[in-house]
């Protein structure tokens, strides 16, 4: 018998297996696997390896082979973690694809697209979870022994659990808890939303029989109050089962006393459920409501262009209805038992979108962005992967998710700057992946925008994308109507009162009179841009970064937006003692504590970074201007962004000039496209709104496109320049960012690699050069931009700038110089 053992086992193959670890390693490393797991070892599936001396990670298996690597021994695999693989080979290809066009490499396409709990490590902290039920939980010995040292530490890492169980590796351990619930993994900010609870109150299913319920009445006749809450909710209950507590105290005289009275002898059930913060009233008109013409015609539109091209370019005005257009087509995909993916750009601000169409889809949606915690991702990837899920909802991360059968995939506001990844690596772009991972898949993809990207209308007008247009608002609203105010002559005139001309304090003014709502946009957060001394001009600097310090009045400091610095504010100057120090520039603050004074009456509330930071404030903000608690919004960007409330008939645009004036090849087409969607929130219903757009420069030609709608000429304008000038969609960009702490270091290595590049790519090479902040978080700043035509082999290219990169960093010179590649940059 032992003969014969011997013998199988030497006939066993052994097996190699390339991985990918979650670092960001030029090649993917080789292991090798012990002949018991031979079986268990697939393309897709996690396993625990070690790397270096003694650090543990979950890498991926790439692929199998027989072939041991030629100039290293491999290590063994410690474990294999699935019994299924988490990847599959559609998302292999689509990393392939990513590392090869955004030139990164797979390790930090992994770490970007896996939830934290898919990618244990050593060095991964582990927390306790406050509401962990750990009376209900059934756990293994060594389980229990890591939640009683959990419960005695605040964290602990992978690495310090392995050494207080005294054994190699405790991955599946951890990755058990994880599943039932009772830790997360820190590096996730855990539970950013929660939801809002409220109390629902149902009767006791023993008083559902009529005499019971008759014998109750007489019981509660010596009790008026309780016998009121208990008509109210008959009353209520008729259109559903549960009511909310609140509705019975509307509806009746009882008080919480009467309902707590009646909870207490069980004849009343309390539940607290979570619900939506914003109102949804337009429920059933989502689920019910009927096409108009123009929107039938473009879904017919649609399925035309579908017959000859992958994309089509759905460009329809602010309010057009193309959400409806959107629920249709994904219909259509989820009918021949497909997945779809809608992709917003951001989640958090366009709640409203995502709970009209969870309320339409029901069960069969899954939203991915960053509210959930790490837990909740884990499954929603494993809910996309069995297919559970037809309908992911997602910000630009959704697009890594495990699809199986993706048939059709929305990109909303495609224009939108934040479906570019800046930091870190991949700075991949959502839109452009979206389009690739459709082709892999063989799905469809549309583009929505009220004001689309130049590149993707040039796709259009080129025929590489099918073109849908939109031009009437839904139900026949018109577009608001715009009014350009010069500040030059409000001033000249003595009209401005503080930052606001006559024509907005009067619109103001008549629209708060009619119960009416107001946003304001002002493109600057804090309340005074910089702090300047009137004596000897000095302004207060951040000490890590090249840029001034913007003064906050809710902190009462200076503080820092490149790298998070503040300091106590000045009221004398360090330079010369003077006390002389004036604010200059305004920022959202400023703007909401002057409009407080010219209307004292007004609720008024601010919504930007500063104001959203703490958990829930975005959600309460929005949904206490929905319910109309709030009548004016002061705002930057965010208000821009999707929100659709039914009662703002007025937009105010303080200072258009800030937009216009940025020294980027984009900024009139986002000048455009920015204030255009701000004028969109005003008058989405019945009403036509009106915006007053505030600027200095009153007769630039991009406010003019704006107040006449019209885009097809900001879009001749832009791209004839773009001709001119060999600016994308003519030519592909690639900036190569370098950063050192030593400034000295940095010039030399950047003249290098501009030098190398020069040599082999001539013109094509601009650079190197400062960008306008120079210095953020101690690191000095330079920048070179390699711009290469359209009918230029990029991938050749792209090969010529890997390897003098590569020349570069072997270069002990050039120690800690760190050279980051952006594709594409947006």
């Amino acid at each position: 018998m032992e003969q014969n053992f011997d013998l199988n086992f030497q006939e066993r193959e052994t097996l190699f297996v390339e991985v990918i670890l979650p670092l960001s390693l030029s090649k993917n490393y080789i292991y090798r696997v012990p002949f018991e797991m031979n079986e268990e070892v697939a393309p897709g599936k996690r396993v625990i390896v070690q790397f270096g001396k003694n650090k543990i990670y979950t890498a991926l298996i790439r692929s199998i082979t027989t072939d041991a690597p030629q100039v290293y021994a491999a290590k063994y695999i410690i474990d294999v973690i699935d019994a299924f693989p988490v990847v599959n080979a559609n998302q292999f290809k689509f990393w392939n694809w990513m590392s090869t066009y955004y030139m990164c490499n797979e390790g930090e396409i992994m770490t970007a697209a896996l939830p934290a709990g898919l990618k244990l490590a050593s060095e991964t902290i582990i927390v306790l979870k406050t509401d962990a039920d750990l009376e209900g939980a059934v756990l293994k010995d060594k389980e229990q022994l890591i939640i009683e040292f959990l419960k005695k530490q605040e964290k602990l890492t992978i690495a310090e659990i392995a050494k207080i169980l005294g054994q190699k590796t405790v991955i599946s351990l951890v990755k058990s808890l994880l599943a039932k619930d009772l830790v997360y993994v820190a590096e996730e900010v855990v539970e950013k939303y929660r939801p809002l609870l409220k109390t629902f109150i149902s009767l006791n299913s023993a008083y559902e029989n009529e005499d019971k319920l008759k014998e109750l009445f007489q019981i509660l006749e010596r009790a008026p109050k309780q016998l009121d809450a208990l008509l109210a909710l008959i009353h209520l209950s008729k259109s559903n089962k549960e009511v909310l507590k609140a509705d019975i105290l509307a509806q009746s005289d009882c008080g919480q006393a009467s309902i707590k009275s009646l909870i207490d002898k069980d004849i009343f059930v309390q539940r607290k459920k979570p619900v939506s913060r914003l109102s949804l009233e337009d429920t059933e008109e989502i689920r019910n409501y009927e096409l108009s013409a123009a929107q039938t015609q473009a879904i017919e539109g649609v399925h035309e262009a579908f017959q000859t091209k992958e994309v089509v370019l759905l460009y329809g005005v602010t309010a057009s209805g193309k959400t409806q257009i959107y629920i249709k087509l994904i219909e259509e995909a989820i009918a021949n038992g497909g997945q779809a993916l809608f992709l917003l750009p951001e989640i958090a601000l366009t709640t409203q979108i995502v709970e009209r169409i969870k309320h339409y889809f029901g069960d069969a949606i899954g939203v991915y962005h960053s509210k959930f915690n790490d837990f909740e991702r884990v499954e929603i990837w494993n809910k996309v992967l069995n297919g559970t899920f037809k309908i992911i909802l997602g910000a630009r991360s959704a697009v890594f998710l495990p699809f199986q059968d993706l048939k059709f995939i929305v990109v909303d506001e495609e224009h939108e700057a934040s479906y570019k990844q800046h930091e870190p690596a991949p700075r991949y772009q959502a839109r452009d992946c979206a389009v690739y991972l459709a082709h892999l898949h063989q799905a469809k993809v549309i583009l929505g925008s009220a004001t689309p990207s130049i590149e993707s209308y040039y796709n259009a007008l080129t025929q590489k994308y099918g073109l849908v247009t939109l031009k009437d608002r839904f139900s026949g609203v018109e577009l608001p109507v715009h009014q350009v105010v010069s500040l030059t002559e409000e001033t000249k005139r003595k009209k401005m009162v503080s930052y606001f001309s006559s024509v907005l304090i009067d619109d103001i003014q008549a629209c708060l009179e009619q119960q009416e709502q107001v946003i304001l946009f002002q493109n600057r957060r804090g309340y005074a841009t910089i702090l300047i001394c009137a004596t000897c001009g000095f302004a207060p600097k951040c000490v890590n970064c090249d840029v001034s310090l913007t003064f906050h009045k809710s902190s009462g400091k200076l503080h820092c937006h490149y790298c998070g610095y503040h300091q106590n504010t000045l009221n004398i100057c360090p330079a010369c003692g003077s006390v002389h120090i004036e604010q200059k520039g305004f920022g959202t603050e400023r703007v909401e504590e002057e409009l407080a004074l010219l209307f004292p009456d007004a609720r008024i509330v601010r919504l930007d970074v500063d104001s959203t930071r703490t958990k829930n404030s975005l959600q309460k903000i929005i949904s206490d201007f929905q319910d109309g608690t709030t009548n004016i919004l002061i705002g930057t960007q965010m208000v821009a962004k999707g929100l659709d409330f039914d009662n703002v008939s007025l937009i105010g645009i303080i200072n258009a000039d800030t937009l216009l004036n940025y020294p980027d090849f984009r900024a009139f087409e986002r000048s455009y496209q920015l204030l255009a969607q701000v004028s969109g929130r005003a008058g989405r219903r019945e009403k036509q709104g009106k915006v007053d757009i505030q600027a200095y420069d009153d007769n630039h030609r991009i406010i003019q496109q704006v107040v006449e709608n019209r885009y097809e000429d900001m879009f001749e304008d832009e791209i004839a320049e773009r001709k001119q000038f060999n600016y994308p969609p003519f030519s592909r960009l690639i900036f190569l960012n370098l950063k050192h702490k030593d400034p000295d270091v940095l010039n030399f290595a950047s003249r290098m690699l501009a030098n190398g590049l020069r040599a082999q790519l001539g013109k094509r090479v601009l650079g190197p050069e400062q960008p306008l902040v120079s210095r953020v978080r101690n690191y000095y700043l330079m920048q070179i931009i390699v711009k290469a035509e359209k009918e230029t082999a990029i991938q050749k290219v792209k090969n010529l700038i890997t390897e003098t990169i590569l020349q570069v960093n072997v270069d002990p010179a050039f120690k800690g110089v760190i050279i980051q590649i952006d594709v594409d940059p947006y």
